[in-house]
Parts: C-alpha cells; sequence; structure tokens
C-alpha cells in the first residue's frame, strides 16, 4: 500500500505531510475525530501513537500523552478496534508507531495479522536494532504490511544503508540526536545527510523530530518524501481536557492546514 501511495505522490511532485496523534489522548473517541480532521484538512498519511510506560526518544510533550493515556487503561486492542471503525473511510493511509515489546508480546504474526485487519498500512518500531529485525521483517514482507525502521544523524554510515535494506515502505529519518520535542532551528548538515542517503536507497525518506514550523517545512521539503509532525500537534490536543473539543479540533485542524500552505507554497 505505502509503495503506490508513494509513488501516486513522486508521480504529481508531491510530498506526504504525516502527523502524529497519541492513540487515547484524551480518549479513543477524540482519537478518531483527530485523525477524521487532519486527513479532511488534506494530510496525506498519519501516524497513530500506541502508548508504552517506557518511551525511547519521545520527549516531554508525547511522554505526557503515553502517560495519560496508559492511566485510562487504553489497551492495544482498544486502539485497534478504533483503528477499524476509523480507518477504512480515512482518504489517507495511517501507520502506527510500537514499541518492539508490545508487538512481541502480542505475538509478531498476530500483531500484523490485527494491525492489517484494523486497517493500519504498517508500523515504525523505534527500538528493534536491525540485527534482531529479519524475524518481523520477514512477517511483515510476507503480509505486504511495512516495517519503517529509523536512522539517525549518528547511525554509522555501513549500519544506515544496512537498516534501509529491512525496511519498507520509507524510512524514518531522525532530525536530531535526542528526544521529539519542537525546535526552533534544525542541524545545518540535515539536508545534506538526508540527501546522502536518498542515494543510498530507493526506499521514500520521511523526516521527522522537532519539525514545528512553516520554516522547517520548506527547508525539508526540497529533499524529503514526506515530514513528519507529532510533538506540535500533540500540544494541542493536551488542551482538550480544559477547552471546548470542538475547538481543539479546529485548532489542529487549522495548524495542519497552515504547514500543508507551506509545504504546497515552498
Amino acid at each position: 500500500m505505502l509503495d503506490s501511495f508513494f509513488a501516486r505522490l513522486r508521480s504529481t511532485g508531491q510530498k506526504a505531510l504525516m502527523p502524529f496523534v497519541t492513540a487515547g489522548d484524551p480518549d479513543l473517541d477524540f482519537t478518531s475525530a483527530v485523525l477524521r480532521e487532519m486527513v479532511g484538512r488534506g494530510a496525506h498519511m498519519c501516524e497513530l501513537g500506541i502508548p508504552y510506560s517506557d518511551p525511547i526518544a519521545d520527549g516531554p510533550v508525547i511522554q505526557a500523552s503515553y502517560t495519560r493515556a496508559l492511566g485510562r487503561k487504553i489497551k492495544l486492542a482498544d486502539i485497534l478496534a478504533m483503528a477499524s471503525r476509523t480507518l477504512p473511510s480515512l482518504a489517507a493511509p495511517v501507520v502506527s508507531m510500537a514499541s518492539y515489546a508490545i508487538i512481541y508480546r502480542h505475538g509478531l504474526a498476530q500483531f500484523v495479522d490485527d494491525a492489517r485487519a484494523a486497517g493500519l498500512a504498517g508500523t515504525i518500531v523505534p527500538d528493534l536494532p536491525v540485527e534482531e529485525a529479519e524475524s518481523l521483517a520477514e512477517l511483515c514482507r510476507e503480509r505486504q504490511f511495512s516495517l519503517i525502521q529509523l536512522v539517525t544523524p549518528t547511525t554509522p554510515r555501513e549500519r544506515a544503508i544496512r537498516i534501509a535494506k529491512t525496511t519498507t515502505g520509507f524510512i524514518y529519518y531522525v532530525s536530531v540526536a535526542g528526544i521529539t520535542g519542537e525546535r526552533a532551528s534544525l542541524p545545518d548538515d540535515l539536508v545534506e545527510n538526508v540527501a546522502w542517503l536518498r542515494g543510498q536507497t530507493h526506499l521514500p525518506i520521511c523526516v521527522g523530530f522537532g519539525i514545528s514550523s512553516p520554516e522547517h517545512v520548506r527547508l525539508l521539503a526540497p529533499v524529503a518524501d514526506g515530514l513528519i509532525v507529532g510533538s506540535a500537534i500533540v500540544r494541542r490536543i493536551a488542551s482538550a481536557d480544559v477547552k471546548p473539543r470542538e475547538q481543539v479540533l479546529a485548532e489542529v485542524g487549522d495548524y495542519v492546514a497552515q504547514l500543508l500552505d507551506a509545504l504546497h507554497t515552498r
């Protein structure tokens, strides 16, 4: 699914905006509404974070959203049930972000089968070393379900090439060394690093971590196939406990529209 999705975008010279939302924050009904709002505003693809108690690289905003969701006893089965009700009607693919511990506990094949049945197009597994990825990668290839892996600024280049060979769908390029979160600026060598990686693989490259402004979008759109925006959206959603939910939805939608405008007018 993701191969044909990115092929369509490339054929028309488009780049993908991929907003991130935490499943179950503040509740799964609102998560469903946010997904519909973002896609309705034009988001090309979405990332659905599955809450986990020990996040690897998530900054304080996303960590806090995971804590809130887990405090409400959100379970993987609940998330998949929400996805199965919501995703078939969306005009955009959705991938999950899941810790390998969650996938392993659920059972590798069972997770892939259940995620596909719920309408997910793939999963990002941030804590799965490439040396241990082959079993899950093979299952994903057999079931045409994308296994998306991360390359960071500190990943040795030989290792980055190895990661690219076991990845399907797209490569998630982490823009900064460190944790997620909104940033005023991005590293000076980011564009150069992404351009190098593009020369090593045919896979689309989507850039995440720290992207939060129209200026970031305009900077990275020429070299990336997609841009992932997380903390800035999750921070807006966090206000749903104190603001009317329709207002929060509109604020998230307006922000997505602002980023899309920058993407289209770069």
